[in-house]
């Protein structure tokens, strides 16, 4: 089974940036039930693996946070932009989840990620598209913001892969813990 941990955007978070997806021809768009924070993508796991990992996720310890999306660019080089995407604005405790899956996803005997960690919600994948509409895409929605939103907990899902696209579906959710704040957890 084809898994990756992410972690699950709130519907009115979900519509904003459904509301993104068009004008680029060549762009395949995300489905808005498909977009998430990757926070470790883990590819084809045989099924005592992912036991492990559920293990190890089950008894991962970090604090709930807030999060907010801010700003779009893209993945690829000059010749050929690879990916449109949603930002994250730099959140600590993110980093400290990320960080945390990583040595749980480690433990329960996966190698370790090779790529630096960027926080974003990818929203199209591309395939020749014009190099023009990719930098209007980008001018019109460069100041793309969203309200923070509460993240309390991280998901395990699997992958489908077919000719329409990838489909997303939840395994497991692991709780985090109430927030570390307690001005924050005061006013929750």
């Amino acid at each position: 089974m084809r898994l990756f941990i992410g972690i699950r955007l709130p519907d009115p978070i979900a519509d904003r940036l459904a509301m993104t997806a068009g004008g680029v021809p060549g762009a395949r768009w995300i489905p808005r039930e498909n977009l998430h924070l990757t926070l470790r993508f883990l590819g084809d796991t045989e099924t005592p693996m992912a036991e492990d990992l559920v293990d190890e996720l089950s008894a991962l310890r970090a604090p709930a946070f807030d999060l907010r999306l801010s700003g779009v660019g893209l993945f690829g080089d000059r010749r050929r932009t690879r990916m449109l995407w949603a930002g994250v604005e730099p959140q600590p405790a993110l980093t400290h989840l990320q960080k945390k899956v990583e040595q749980a996803a480690q433990r329960a005997g996966f190698e370790p990620e090779r790529r630096k960690f960027h926080p974003h919600v990818t929203l199209a994948r591309l395939r020749d598209a014009p190099r023009s509409r990719i930098q209007q895409f980008l001018h019109e929605n460069g100041d793309l913001s969203t309200p923070p939103f509460e993240v309390v907990d991280f998901t395990l899902y699997r992958s489908f892969l077919s000719s329409d696209g990838a489909r997303y579906e939840p395994q497991c959710d692991f709780e985090l813990d109430p927030p570390a704040d307690p001005l924050r957890a005061a006013a929750v």
